[in-house]
C-alpha cells in the first residue's frame, strides 16, 4: 500500500511540476472567452512564479426588455483593455491576479415605439416623448483581484481559467428625449426621475464578475 501511495505522490508532484514549467514559460499568446467578451492575450514572464499579462476584451449582446414600465431595444458593448500581475505558487497551477481595467463597457437602451409612455410616474403621448436613448457608463479605470488556473494539455499549447470580479464604480446614467416636450420644465422632472430609476436597476453592476476560459500557446 505504502508502494502505491508513494507512486501516486511522486506522479502527481511529476504533473505538477511540468505544469508549472509550462506555466514559466517566457512567452505566450491566447484567446479567452467568457463574461468579459472575447479577448486576446499576451503573457510575459520576466522571474519565476510570476507573470505580466496584457489583454484586451470586445463583444456586442443585443436584447430586449422592460425598464421601469418602458420597452427598450438594449446593447450591451463589452470593451476593455487590461494588464495584470500574476503570482503563482511554486510547483502548482494555481496563481492569484491583481490588475486594472481600462474599462469602456456600456450599456445603451433605445425606447421602442409606442402609444404612450410612463415617464416618471407621468404618461405622455409618443408625439411629446420622441425617442428615448439611454446610455449607463462605469469608471475608466477598473481594479481587478482574482485567481486562475494554468494547464498544460499537449506540447506548448495549453489552458487556463480565470476568476474575479473587476471593480468598476457606480454606474453613471444618462437619459434624453427628442419629442415635442423634450424642453418643457415639467417633462424634464419626470425625465430626471426616469433616469434615477434606471441608476437604481443597474447600480449592482458596479462589481462585475470575470469568468473567462482560454487557451495559450508558449513560445
Amino acid at each position: 500500500m505504502k508502494f502505491f501511495s508513494v507512486i501516486g505522490s511522486a506522479a502527481a508532484l511529476s504533473l505538477f511540476a511540468s505544469t508549472a514549467a509550462f506555466a514559466d514559460a517566457n512567452l505566450g499568446v491566447g484567446v479567452k472567452v467568457g463574461t468579459t467578451g472575447l479577448g486576446l492575450e499576451g503573457r510575459w514572464n520576466p522571474v519565476p512564479y510570476m507573470d505580466l499579462r496584457l489583454g484586451v476584451n470586445s463583444y456586442e449582446y443585443d436584447d430586449s426588455g422592460d425598464k421601469s414600465g418602458i420597452n427598450y431595444d438594449a446593447t450591451l458593448n463589452l470593451d476593455s483593455y487590461y494588464a495584470t500581475a500574476n503570482f503563482r505558487f511554486p510547483l502548482s497551477p494555481f496563481r492569484v491576479s491583481a490588475g486594472v481595467y481600462a474599462n469602456g463597457n456600456e450599456l445603451n437602451l433605445i425606447s421602442q415605439d409606442d402609444l404612450v409612455y410612463d415617464v416618471g410616474g407621468q404618461t405622455y403621448t409618443s408625439a411629446e416623448v420622441g425617442t428615448l436613448r439611454s446610455t449607463t457608463s462605469f469608471e475608466d479605470a477598473a481594479p481587478y483581484l482574482g485567481f486562475g488556473y494554468d494547464f498544460s494539455l499537449f506540447g506548448k499549447v495549453g489552458m487556463n481559467i480565470d476568476l474575479g470580479v473587476l471593480w468598476q464604480g457606480s454606474p453613471v446614467v444618462s437619459l434624453t428625449a427628442d419629442g415635442l416636450a423634450a424642453n418643457d420644465p415639467g417633462f424634464q422632472s419626470a425625465l430626471e426621475n426616469e433616469r434615477q430609476q434606471l441608476e437604481d436597476d443597474v447600480k449592482d453592476y458596479k462589481a462585475w464578475p470575470v469568468a473567462t476560459l482560454g487557451f495559450f500557446y508558449n513560445f
